[in-house]
């Protein structure tokens, strides 16, 4: 019997819920969220968008306090006709998987002392990741293969109509980005900036596949065809296949190994019943086979059975990864009358996170204790301007690129980036008056990823967002600010051909993906 179940090895997933590359966060203020055009920005949360610009800062301390609540889901509608056999399916080759993400407190703290040319700055903000995806009922690529047991047995003989399973999965990943700059202001129009960024990875993954059910229907094993564990239907096969394959080391022992079972049954070795009976378990006429034939054969099935029994036995793992890395940061600012021009580039970090691997009964080495997987966070460009048109208005735009493609990944999934994410950015904020003001902007995202990089676990997709809110000062030291931010996606639908080999079952299916992504801040400045 072939192998029937490929336990799933898509644990990796990276849970993002805010916005960015694939493992970068942009949004690490309030600021953002009600305005994501920020990367000319010359105020507090420059800290982390222009660092260059904290030089037209006034004179003194400046600090930001921010909280961000994300709530993001992340569905894959599979087509497979394994599915249909699923108890609870209704006969549909079509299932839905719902992943549920949420991060109800994201905080970042930015603080700036400026004084004359120089400015000194530092920054703590959840840079990648943070937040935690579940999916209570699993991954098509978990039950995709089990899927195919109830076909597989049919084919064999053994009329199988259903499959039952409990799945589960859930990841978490935070990295913690602590940023320190330095910032001077050449001349009145030009400053530059330098920084490093401590990144520390703290991820973990749980999930188990498990009291796998099927109901064949065997004379011997499961003469009712009620529904039993897969795990003990294969097993209890496997035993009786390797008594069959021991019942005839006599005969082969005793030189009959090359003797028919015909010329077995004439010689008075072995009965006509017994005959029928060996073939009714190989499901085939042996009477012309020779005994060491059948006996190989038997043993192959039993084999071939324990190592069934094997893959449909409870699956866990239990694994939490650690690592960390240093970015460096380099940008400069540009400021004429109304204008403001920010640059700002974050070298490639790279990282490796180690396991720390408590359970993996999965059978995947790349989870094992103490293994490191490269998980290396790109190159990023970020290019902005801001333009005064008068004094209650302001408009921006901005312009970012992330290097994923030269981003070393687990599983080498880089190689199925196309140099990486682009994103542009337009925002707008208009003051009231001295006490209120209003801002709002979007962001477009156009992902670099091709078809091979998209799994159930790991995908990314075109979107556009939309931000906006607003600010109060509660007196000339103290503000507050306030927004929301939300995402749409497009779809990406992914065929996968028999060839192409469906989540290693050597079948065809087809997976939609889709997301949906929103944020809600507070937070407050305050300068002295």
């Amino acid at each position: 019997m072939r192998k029937l179940l490929l336990m799933a090895t898509l644990f990796t997933a990276i849970v993002s819920v805010q916005a960015g590359g694939l493992l970068t966060n942009t949004n690490q203020s309030v600021h953002f969220l009600r305005n994501p055009a920020r990367d000319a920005s010359t105020e507090i949360d420059a800290v982390y968008t222009n660092p260059a610009g904290l030089s037209w800062l006034p004179d003194g301390f400046h600090i930001t306090l921010n909280n961000q609540s994300a709530f993001q889901t992340r569905t894959i509608t599979s087509t497979f006709a394994g599915f249909a056999y699923n108890e609870g399916n209704n006969g549909s080759a079509t299932k839905t998987f719902k992943g549920e993400a949420s991060a109800p407190l994201i905080p970042s703290l930015e603080m700036a002392y400026k004084k004359d040319r120089f400015t000194y700055s530092l920054g703590f903000a959840v840079s990648g990741g943070g937040g935690k995806a579940t999916f209570n009922k699993g991954l098509p690529s978990f039950e995709a293969p089990v899927s195919m047991i109830p076909a597989g047995l049919t084919a064999m003989g053994v009329p199988t109509t259903q499959y039952s399973l409990e799945s589960y999965m859930e990841g978490k990943q935070f990295i913690y980005g602590i940023q320190m700059n330095g910032t001077y202001k050449f001349t009145d129009n030009f400053s530059g900036a330098l920084g490093l960024r401590l990144n520390i990875v703290s991820s973990s993954y749980e999930g188990y596949l498990r009291n796998i059910q099927i109901n064949p229907v065997h004379p011997a094993l499961n003469p009712t065809g009620a529904m039993m564990s897969a795990n003990t239907f294969f097993s209890n096969a496997a035993a009786a296949a390797q008594g069959a394959a021991n019942s005839l080391q006599p005969i082969v022992n005793g030189g009959y190994g090359s003797y028919t079972m015909a010329q077995l049954v004439s010689a008075g070795v072995l009965t006509s019943a017994q005959v029928a009976q060996l073939g009714q378990g190989l499901g085939k006429d042996v009477s012309t086979m020779q005994a060491s034939q059948v006996q190989t054969a038997y043993n192959t099935s039993a084999a071939k059975n324990t190592a069934t029994a094997n893959a449909t036995a409870d699956k866990e793992l239990d694994c939490t990864q650690t690592g960390w890395g240093v970015t460096p940061i380099i940008g400069v600012n540009y400021h004429y009358n109304n204008l403001n021009i920010g640059v700002k580039y974050e070298f490639k970090t790279s990282l490796n996170v180690e396991n720390d691997t408590k359970v993996n009964s999965t059978g995947n080495p790349l989870y094992d204790d103490g293994v490191n997987t490269p998980n290396d966070i790109p190159a990023y460009l970020a290019i902005g301007a801001e333009y005064k048109i008068f004094k209650a208005l302001k408009v921006s735009a901005g312009y970012h690129h992330f290097f994923d493609s030269e981003a070393k990944m687990s599983e080498g999934k880089q190689k199925y980036i196309n140099g990486g994410i682009n994103e542009y950015l337009l925002g707008a904020e208009y003051k009231i008056n001295e006490k209120f003001l209003v801002s709002a902007g979007g962001q477009i995202t156009r992902t670099g990823v091709t078809d091979d990089y998209q799994k159930d676990m790991s995908f990314s997709l075109n979107s556009y967002s939309i931000g906006f809110g607003g600010a109060m000062n509660v007196t000339k030291k103290l503000r507050v600010n306030i927004a929301y931010f939300f995402t749409n996606y497009s779809k990406w639908t992914k065929e996968v051909s028999a060839n192409e080999n469906y989540y290693g079952t050597g079948a065809a299916g087809t997976d939609v993906y889709d997301r949906t992504n929103k944020v809600f801040g507070i937070g407050v400045d305050y300068s002295f």
